[in-house]
C-alpha cells in the first residue's frame, strides 16, 4: 500500500541537487523547498492515516507538530523528522491513541527516514522543556502540520512563556551545557574533522543564541552572523549529499565532494592540486564561519550575563544605616588586573579611561591578565582592541616580555589566543601567522589545524627540563617561541616545512627584537623539530655515527638537546587522528614512543661533553 511519504528522502535528494556545473547555489530556497515537501507530505500522510482509522479523530485537542531542523525550516536532504503528536487526554483513548501514532510512524520508518518522535499532552510537553534543556530549546521553534493548530501553538506559547520567565534561572545550565560541548567537540574553527553541528562556533550554538534572544535577556546578531548561519547551512547540506545519510561530520573522506560541490575547486588547476586547494580553502571557509558564530555565542552569552546581573539590585534595607555608602545605589566594582585592564563582572575589560589607540601593547596586558585570571575577554573589549596601532616590527622590551608571559600560560592559552585571533591581532604580530591561519594539515596524524596545533603544542611546554632542571629566561623563551613557531613553513607546494619554518623564523624574531641568542636557538630547535622522533623510530641508536650525527644536529649541547626533546614530546602529545581512525581524542604520544625517544637522546647524550 503506498503512502504520502512513500520516497520522501529521495525526493528530497532530487530537491538538492546542484546546479548543472555541480555546485550547490540556492541554499536557503531549496532547505525552503524541502520543509514545504515534508510539511505537505506529512499533512497528506495524517490525512490518509485519520481516513483509515476505524473511529473518527476529533477537529480540537489532536495535533501533528514538527520541532527541531524542520520546525526551523532548515531541514538538510537527509535530516531526521522531529515530529510530536500532541494531545488533550479527553480526545482519545489509549487504544485510539497507539492505533493513531502506529499510522503516523510506521510510514515514516518504512520509507526510510530517520524519526524522533514523541507523543504527549501539553502539560507533559511543559513537564519535559521545564526539566530537559534540549527539548527546551527545540520547543522554541515549532511548526504545526496537522490537527489541533490551536492546540499545538498554545503549547509552543505555554513553552516559550515558561522558558522566558525560568530563563534567568536555567541560564547557568545553558552556559554549563556549551561548555560541556565545547571540552568534549572543541572548537570547529581548529578542528580537521569537525562536528559542524555541536562544536563551538557550530550549528548547536546558533540554537542557543536564538534561544537566548527569546528569553529577552539578550538580543541576537544579525548580518555577518546570519550570513555565517546560512553558509554553514549550506556546508551542512554538502556534507549529506557527499555522505548520502545523516551525518555532521566533516570526515576526511567527504572533504574533496563536499568542497567541490560548494564550488571551491578551481577547474584550471590539474586535479591533484584542485583537491587539495580546495580542501584548504574549505576548511579556511568552515575556520571564518566558526569563529564568526562562536564570538556572537560569546557576546550574546556575555550580554545575557550582564542583563542578569544588573537586574539585581544593588543595594538592601540594612545599607540604609550603612555610613559607607549613605544608602545610595553602589557603584560597579572593578579589579585592576594590570595598567588598563579591569576584571568586571567576571570578565577582562578595558579600564575606564583606557586609550587603546594610544597603546600597541595593550593587547598583550589584557590577554596575559585573561590567562592569569583564567577569565574570558569581554568580547566588547576584544572589538575595542582592534583600534590599538599594534605592530610586527620594532618592540618594547615590555611587549616582549608580555609575549613570553602568554605563551608560558599553560592550558589556558588556546583560549586566550583564540579570542585575540578573533580580531586577527596573531596576524598583526606576525604576518607570516597569515600563511597557516586555519590551514588544514596535510598529515592524517593532526587532527587541529596548522595554528591550533602549534599553540596546543606551546601550552604543553614547560620551564623544567628532562633531568628536572629549570631553563634560564633566554632558553624558556627561545622553547616557546619555537614552539609558537616549529609549522610555520607547512604552506601548498613546501617540500620541507621545517626547513622553510627555519627560514622565517629568524626573520621574524629579529623583525620583533629578539636577541641574537634566543634567535639561534629557537632556529636550531624549528629546523630540527622532527629530527628526534625520526631518528628514534628509524635509526639505530647503537650505532655510534648516528648518536654522533643527533649531537651535531643540536651543537653538542646537552641543554638544547633537552629542549628538542621537550618541543618533541609536546608536538607528538598534540596529535589526534591517526591515519587508521576518522576522529579520536588519543594523542600520538605514548610510553613506547617515549621510550624510543629518550633511548635516542640517551645516545646522543653519551657523544657530548659532561656538564
Amino acid at each position: 500500500m503506498t503512502s504520502a511519504v512513500d520516497g520522501l528522502g529521495a525526493r528530497f535528494m532530487e530537491l538538492s541537487k546542484p546546479d548543472d556545473d555541480g555546485v550547490y547555489r540556492n541554499g536557503a530556497s531549496k532547505r525552503k523547498a524541502r520543509t514545504a515537501l515534508a510539511v505537505s507530505a506529512i499533512a497528506q500522510l495524517w490525512s490518509e492515516a485519520t481516513g483509515a482509522l476505524p473511529f473518527a479523530i476529533p477537529e480540537q485537542g489532536v495535533g501533528l507538530a514538527a520541532v527541531g531542523s524542520l520546525g526551523r525550516g532548515q531541514i538538510g536532504p537527509s535530516s531526521d523528522l522531529d515530529l510530536v503528536l500532541i494531545y488533550e487526554p479527553h480526545a482519545l483513548n489509549d487504544s485510539q491513541l497507539n492505533a493513531l501514532a502506529d499510522a503516523l510512524w510506521y510510514p515514516l520508518w518504512d520509507s526510510g527516514l530517520d524519526l524522533d518522535h514523541s507523543v504527549r499532552t501539553r502539560q507533559q510537553c511543559e513537564g519535559v522543556t521545564d526539566h530537559d534543556l534540549p527539548a527546551a530549546m527545540g520547543w522554541l521553534d515549532v511548526r504545526p502540520i496537522a490537527g489541533d493548530a490551536e492546540l499545538i501553538t498554545a503549547t509552543a506559547g505555554s513553552i516559550l512563556e515558561r522558558w522566558r520567565k525560568a530563563a534567568r534561572k536555567r541560564l547557568p545550565e545553558l552556559l554549563e551545557s556549551a561548555q560541556s560541548r565545547l571540552d568534549s567537540f572543541g572548537r570547529m574553527a581548529y578542528l580537521n574533522q569537525p562536528d559542524i553541528k555541536e562544536a563551538r562556533g557550530g550549528l548547536r550554538d546558533t540554537v542557543l543564541i536564538s534561544a537566548l534572544a527569546a528569553s529577552w535577556l539578550a538580543d541576537r546578531p544579525h548580518g555577518n552572523y546570519d550570513d555565517a548561519v546560512e553558509r554553514l547551512l549550506d556546508i551542512r547540506d554538502c556534507i549529506h549529499l557527499a555522505a548520502a545519510k545523516d551525518t555532521d561530520l566533516m570526515l576526511t573522506q567527504y572533504q574533496p565532494a563536499i568542497a567541490q560541490t560548494l564550488g571551491l575547486a578551481d577547474p584550471t588547476l590539474p586535479e591533484d592540486e584542485r583537491a587539495t586547494r580546495s580542501i584548504d580553502d574549505l576548511q579556511m571557509l568552515l575556520a571564518r564561519i566558526g569563529r564568526q558564530i562562536a564570538f556572537s555565542w560569546e557576546l550574546t552569552s556575555s550580554r545575557a550575563k550582564h542583563a542578569l546581573t544588573h537586574e539585581r539590585p544593588r543595594f538592601a534595607f540594612f545599607q540604609l544605616l550603612n555610613p559607607r555608602s549613605g544608602g545610595k545605589r553602589e557603584a560597579p566594582v572593578f579589579r585592576t588586573l594590570a595598567p588598563g585592564v579591569v576584571e568586571h563582572e567576571n570578565e577582562v575589560a578595558l579600564a575606564v579611561g583606557a586609550k587603546p589607540a594610544k597603546h600597541a601593547d595593550l593587547p598583550l596586558r589584557v590577554a596575559v591578565a585573561a590567562a592569569q585570571a583564567k577569565l574570558p575577554i569581554n568580547p566588547l573589549t576584544l572589538r575595542n582592541l582592534e583600534h590599538c596601532p599594534v605592530r610586527d616590527r620594532d618592540w618594547s622590551i615590555e611587549e616582549r616580555t608580555l609575549l613570553i608571559r602568554l605563551l608560558g600560560a599553560g592550558d589556558v592559552l588556546p583560549r586566550v589566543w583564540e579570542e585575540l585571533d578573533f580580531i586577527n591581532i596573531p596576524g598583526y604580530w606576525i604576518p607570516e601567522w597569515l600563511g597557516v591561519r586555519n590551514r588544514p594539515s596535510a598529515s592524517a596524524a593532526h587532527r587541529y589545524t596548522i595554528d591550533q596545533h602549534m599553540i596546543e603544542v606551546v601550552s604543553r611546554l614547560g620551564r623544567v627540563a628532562p633531568d628536572g632542571r629549570r631553563y634560564d629566561d633566554a632558553r624558556y623563551a627561545a622553547l616557546l617561541l619555537a614552539g609558537l613557531l616549529h609549522d610555520i613553513g607547512k604552506r601548498p607546494g613546501v617540500p620541507d616545512h621545517a626547513i622553510e619554518g627555519a627560514r622565517h623564523v629568524p626573520v621574524i624574531l629579529r623583525r620583533l627584537g629578539f636577541s641574537e641568542d634566543i634567535v639561534r636557538i629557537a632556529t636550531l630547535l624549528v629546523r630540527e623539530h622532527l629530527t628526534l622522533s625520526e631518528f628514534a623510530t628509524g635509526r639505530d641508536p647503537e650505532d655510534p655515527a648516528v648518536a654522533e650525527e643527533l649531537a651535531a644536529r643540536v651543537d653538542h649541547d646537552p641543554l638544547t638537546l633537552d629542549m628538542l626533546f621537550d618541543l618533541t614530546r609536546a608536538d607528538g602529545s598534540s596529535l589526534g587522528a591517526t591515519a587508521n581512525e576518522a576522529i579520536t581524542k588519543k594523542y600520538g604520544w605514548s610510553r613506547w614512543r617515549e621510550s624510543l625517544v629518550r633511548t635516542m637522546a640517551d645516545a646522543a647524550r653519551s657523544r657530548m661533553p659532561r656538564s
